[in-house]
């Protein structure tokens, strides 16, 4: 019987290297590949053609949920298991349904992640520990659908990340606590055509300032931490 064959997906290598430590316990599973960022997931994906990948959601340009929903055009063969730092049950509900099938905290232990890429790997889900197969999971996700205000028909993608290309590059500058003015001479667009994205970026979010839209940002895994270690701009807006 072939082993399952794994690709691990995270930008931190310590943590790579202990899924790898994680999955060399059992036999049955072979690492075939390691990527630290969406993109070369995406190609990697295409050329190993992993049967589970282990991805995490904060990776630097493409987020993790962005990466699940190409992977499931681009790789529909793939399995995908959803590991991250924030245990967030909207955002499992988005990561499901952009095509993961399973998610968890990166806190798992290495008995239970094994036990999961096995499952995954049979085409069933997990989802808040709990193994379904297809027709399990098709009411869980309308249930949640309902939930969380999303219908059917809507593009999957305005779920994970509603927000322009340019808002989110805008967004990102504001979790570097950059002003609306220094942002405006950063882009070369004027002052108030940041307000009028901020107002939008805002609206999508339904948070009140620009400091819940970058808190709402960093948790959703769409800016790295990282990313937002410059000081603060303390200029007028």
């Amino acid at each position: 019987m072939p082993k399952i064959s794994v690709l691990i997906v995270d930008d931190h290598q310590i943590f790579r290297q202990g899924l790898r430590d994680a999955m060399s316990l059992d036999p049955d599973i072979e690492v075939v590949g390691e990527a630290s960022d969406g993109e070369m997931a995406l190609q990697l994906a295409g050329q190993l053609a992993p049967r589970v990948v282990l991805m995490d959601v904060n990776l630097p340009g493409l987020n993790g949920l962005q990466v699940v929903q190409r992977m499931r055009k681009e790789a529909p063969g793939v399995r995908t298991v959803i590991l991250t730092a924030y245990d967030d049950e909207e955002q499992m509900f988005h990561a499901i349904r952009g095509g993961a099938h399973a998610y968890f905290s990166k806190e798992v232990s290495p008995a239970r992640i094994i036990e999961v890429v096995h499952e995954v790997s049979q085409g069933r889900y997990v989802i808040s520990d709990k193994v379904m197969d297809e027709d399990q999971v098709a009411p869980w996700l309308l249930r949640a659908s309902e939930k969380y205000g999303v219908f059917p028909g809507e593009p999957s993608e305005e779920s994970l990340v509603p927000l322009s290309p340019r808002e989110m590059e805008i967004l990102q500058y504001i979790t570097r606590g950059m002003s609306n003015k220094k942002i405006a001479h950063q882009l070369g667009i004027s002052h108030q055509t940041v307000k009028n994205h901020m107002t939008s970026i805002l609206r999508k979010l339904n948070v009140e300032d620009r400091t819940q839209a970058a808190i709402y940002a960093i948790r959703h895994g769409w800016v790295r931490l990282q990313d937002t270690q410059s000081q603060p701009d303390h200029s007028l807006d």
